[in-house]
This record gives structure tokens, C-alpha cells and sequence, in this order.
């Protein structure tokens, strides 16, 4: 099979790093900001949100995986299963009208991490998710949403 890659040479995924537990200038997110983790994903609040979408999440393999093409079925099962648990979280915590995700492939599909992520929003009728530009988040700010969604997911993962 083909492969797709788009990393330039020497990439510092940040997300390995958010994997490995590492903080420093190459990652936006900070460990306080993990809602879940096991052998095979990691789930964490995004360290940029639009207007109307705060708290959204990430899921990530823990393996480093570029993008869908060569993802193996296991970990999508694995992504996919979190992801749901996270939208029923959102929707017993946000009390929000719905819930999207989306996952980018390659620079065409506006991918912008070279590592496979899932992104799971908390969705409100006139929340107009990328009709306007997301800005970064400070820890402090992400830290309520984490809390609270750890907490939730502690209850519902294993």
C-alpha cells in the first residue's frame, strides 16, 4: 500500500510528545488536559477552540500514525468507541444540541498535526464551528472542561 506523508523531515509530532508526557515548547497541551488514556489512545481537550465550541476534544492513537490510510482497523475501533463516549459525555455535561467530529487527512484535507486525531465538538444550534477562526487556550481555561470530562469518562472507560 501507498503510503501518504506529509512530516518534513526531523517532525516533532507534538501529539507523541502529549502521548509520552511530555511538556515543553513543542506541545500546546499539558497533562492536566488528558481526559483518558489506555494502551491504545489518548483523548485530551484541544488546545484551540472556535467561539461556540469550548472543550472540544482530541482522540489519538498512542501509536504514531500520519493519517487514516494506514490506520489499522483495531485502533479505529478503539478511536471511534472513544469518541463515543466522549459525545455522550458532552451531551450529559455541555447539555448541547448535538455533536460533530471530523478528522483532516493531508494538507488538501486541512490536516495541521501529522499524526491521525479525531475531533469530537460539543455541537449548539447556532454555534457556527468553522465559520470563524479558533484562537488558543490557556491551561487555566481548558482546566474546567478536563476536570469535568475526566471525571465522566473515568465512570465509562476502562
Amino acid at each position: 500500500m501507498q503510503t501518504y506523508t506529509h512530516a518534513p523531515d526531523g517532525y516533532n509530532c507534538p501529539f507523541c510528545l502529549v502521548v509520552k508526557g511530555i511538556e515543553n515548547e513543542h506541545v500546546a497541551t499539558r497533562q492536566q488536559d488528558v481526559v483518558f488514556r489506555d494502551g491504545a489512545v489518548t483523548a485530551f481537550i484541544s488546545s484551540h477552540w472556535w467561539p461556540g465550541n469550548h472543550g472540544h476534544i482530541l482522540v489519538i492513537p498512542n501509536e504514531h500514525i500520519e493519517n487514516i490510510y494506514t490506520m489499522p482497523t483495531r485502533l479505529l475501533a478503539r478511536i471511534q468507541e472513544v469518541a463515543r463516549e466522549v459525545s455522550i459525555g458532552f451531551k450529559e455535561l455541555y447539555d448541547c444540541d448535538g455533536v460533530s467530529s471530523r478528522q483532516h487527512n493531508e494538507p488538501a484535507g486541512n490536516q495541521d498535526v501529522w499524526h491521525y486525531h479525531l475531533h469530537v465538538f460539543p455541537r449548539w444550534q447556532v454555534d457556527r464551528l468553522y465559520l470563524e477562526r479558533r484562537s488558543s487556550t490557556t491551561p487555566e481555561e481548558r482546566r474546567p472542561y478536563a476536570e469535568r470530562m475526566r471525571a465522566w469518562l473515568s465512570t465509562r472507560l476502562e
